[in-house]
């Protein structure tokens, strides 16, 4: 191995190309920050991995224009619904239960929150769209380019990398860098940011595969189907996941095996029989394209960066795939950095604003490790209803499972118990309030002194829109020369943005002259008749919780940054104290 004495500068250096690195790259090309990604691998995701994409990562890609690219080869939201649990995709269903939003009832709460639509896209199909868009902006991406260790000074990083082509170390000296690196992550590891938590609580496999299951599936479209078979695996019940990849004949099965045990070597042949056993078709062509193994984890880091080095993604929550949340909560972690960096990096922030990252991040990343796991466990409230856990013989196992059929006083119960059980499951696929109710709490927030609103509905389930400071500025449709457009879309691109109504218009002229003073894009809005945006329903109305002449200050990632009740004697004061807070300018 021989090392080359090139030395180069960026300003930020970026770990990892998966869609934490990516996205993180999107937002700082987008500001035209100069950035290098590195990637150990030679290109993007190989395999399907993540893939539900909730409408907090979607309301991003909206911001970055590539929501209709997104869009374009996802798996729409109409076919993501009818989760089934079966004994087999043949066999007999135990349950069924409307998932993502689209139970008619729920539906409503996810078309109210947001401009966008949760959808289903395998991340080796999303990752080349946001490759695609940083690069055509300016991002420097290096692939077979391998994280060795950095140096850390008072001035930047110095990062020795390995080209694992040639075999050549060279470094790479940047302002900031990014760890970005999955959930082994070298430069977490180099970093020891403070985790809490186990890795590989439990072994999983991936097997990817092509077989037509379109005459068991299409009349019940879901992403997900649930299958518990009797003597198949650990324990003696079989729980294994046949996840569609793209519909109706592409997929991956997620099953389970001792993590006591030497992880197996999945041959072709053990696949084909996973797939068989589990679809309940032993005739069936399939054709394997690709298996792994891994481990469930249960660990999340309780801070995000020490000095000019940051985390994120799977790198500082590592947790099983359980509600969907990894690569959204991973984009997400990129659109809060993002911004600051760049604000930073342009002289238009304090440095200290990059510390509000881990403030408001780590807390969103312990909810989600938790949350995900805890979906795991309720899953042993199905099994203790059909009653198959003290036992390990399978014949006693199907047995108790049909005895929820019974007209008895026994099968009345296991069928409610079984209904209850399986409404837990609203936790893991209709968690709408952990997927949007993140609320900071750091000093890019500005509080107004009011409480935090309570919850009139369960948290995690239901999300609650507020202007309340720190919270994501909720969605509403206004007017445009008669065309609708959302609240969202009045923020983003990197920008800040006022919002007020008629009789707040001196908050116009206080965010114009704020906007020069500071160097910062500042837009301004009046909401009203007779204005450029107009109040179509009068939703705007009632979900600002302040008077007309008030206002709310909206920061780049759409999250409220301050909020005025109402007009005070000098609105370019207040709103300048507001920035310079939210900036860390002296």
């Amino acid at each position: 191995m021989s090392t080359d004495t090139q030395l180069i500068e960026t300003d930020v250096l970026i770990v990892g190309s998966g869609p934490a690195g990516l996205t993180t790259a999107v937002g700082l090309a987008s500001q035209k920050i100069d950035h290098i990604v590195i990637t150990k691998y030679q290109w993007t995701a190989n395999t399907p991995r993540a893939h539900i994409t909730n409408q907090g990562a979607m309301e991003i890609f909206r911001d970055y224009g590539i929501e209709e690219d997104v869009k374009e080869k996802a798996t729409e939201h109409s076919l993501m619904g009818d989760t089934v649990f079966c004994t087999s995709l043949v066999g007999e269903e135990i349950g069924r239960i409307r998932t993502w939003g689209c139970h008619p009832r729920r539906e409503a709460d996810y078309v109210l929150a947001s401009p966008t639509e949760n959808c289903d896209i395998p991340q080796d199909l999303l990752e080349p769209i946001l490759l695609t868009r940083a690069a055509e902006q300016g991002s420097k991406v290096r692939f077979n380019t391998e994280f060795i260790k950095f140096e850390e000074d008072a001035d930047g990083v110095t990062t020795t990398v390995l080209d694992r082509i040639s075999g050549t170390q060279y470094q790479i000296r940047s302002k900031y860098l990014v760890g970005a690196d999955g959930g082994r992550s070298k430069v977490v590891e180099q970093l020891g940011l403070p985790m809490e938590g186990q890795m590989d609580v439990a072994g999983s496999m991936n097997i990817v595969f092509k077989a037509d299951l379109t005459k068991f599936v299409a009349h019940r479209p879901s992403v997900l189907y649930w299958v518990l078979q009797p003597g198949s695996t650990i324990g003696g019940i079989g729980l294994g996941l046949v996840r569609m990849v793209r519909p109706w004949n592409e997929w991956l099965i997620v099953w389970g095996y001792d993590i006591s045990q030497p992880a197996p070597v999945v041959t072709d042949e053990m696949a084909i029989s996973v797939v068989r056993n589990l679809v309940g078709d032993q005739e069936l062509e399939v054709e394997i394209t690709s298996t792994s193994v891994w481990g469930n984890n249960k660990m999340y880091a309780k801070q995000y960066n020490k000095g000019r080095v940051f985390a994120m993604g799977d790198a500082t929550h590592r947790h099983p795939p359980s509600n969907g949340l990894g690569s959204n909560t991973s984009i997400q972690d990129s659109y809060n950095l993002a911004w600051k960096l760049g604000y930073v990096l342009k002289g238009k922030a304090g440095t200290e604003l990059l510390d509000s990252y881990s403030a408001e991040r780590a807390p969103v990343g312990k909810q989600i490790v938790l949350r995900a796991n805890k979906s795991i466990e309720e899953f042993g409230a199905i099994l203790e209803a059909l009653d198959v856990l003290g036992t390990n013989d399978p014949v006693v196992m199907r047995r108790n499972i049909e005895a929820r059929r019974d007209n008895t006083p026994e099968g009345a119960k296991r069928r409610e118990d079984l209904r209850k059980a399986l409404e837990l499951k609203d936790y893991e696929f209709n968690a709408h309030g952990v997927e949007l109710g993140q609320r900071y709490a750091s000093s890019a927030v500005v509080a107004d002194g009011t409480p935090e609103p309570e919850y009139a509905q369960d948290s995690e389930l239901f999300y609650h829109p507020t202007t309340w400071p720190g919270a994501r500025v909720p969605h509403v449709w206004v007017g445009k020369d008669g065309f609708k457009v959302s609240t969202k879309d009045l923020g983003g691109k990197n920008r800040f943005a006022l919002i007020t109504g008629i009789a707040g218009s001196p908050w116009d002229e206080a965010a114009k002259a704020v906007s020069k003073e500071l160097g910062i894009d500042l837009s301004s809005y009046i909401i009203g008749p007779g204005q450029e945006y107009t109040d179509l329903y009068d939703d705007w109305a009632r979900v600002r919780e302040v008077r007309e002449d008030g206002c709310i200050l909206v920061r780049p990632d759409n999250f409220v940054g301050w909020r005025s009740d109402s007009m005070v004697a000098d609105p370019k004061a207040a709103l300048l104290k507001a920035l310079k807070s939210i900036l860390s300018l002296a």
